[in-house]
């Protein structure tokens, strides 16, 4: 699944670290969404959208 959360970070000026720490995950699950090795469950998507302030849809977008 690609995803925009990296770049959404670096708009917040955000490292993987800090991100983690706000989602309260570790910084290598993280990474592992960014680089697309692992899906977030359906929780955490929401965290990450309501942190964002845009919609789940805006941060990832299905591979087909």
């Amino acid at each position: 699944m690609k995803n925009q959360l990296r770049v959404l970070r670096a708009q917040h000026g955000w490292s993987q670290a800090d991100l983690a720490d706000r989602l309260e995950v570790s910084r290598q699950s993280v990474n592992a969404i960014e680089t697309g090795k692992y899906d977030p469950s359906l929780p955490l998507a929401f965290k990450l959208a309501k942190l964002f302030e845009t919609a789940i849809e805006e941060i990832f977008q299905d591979e087909v």
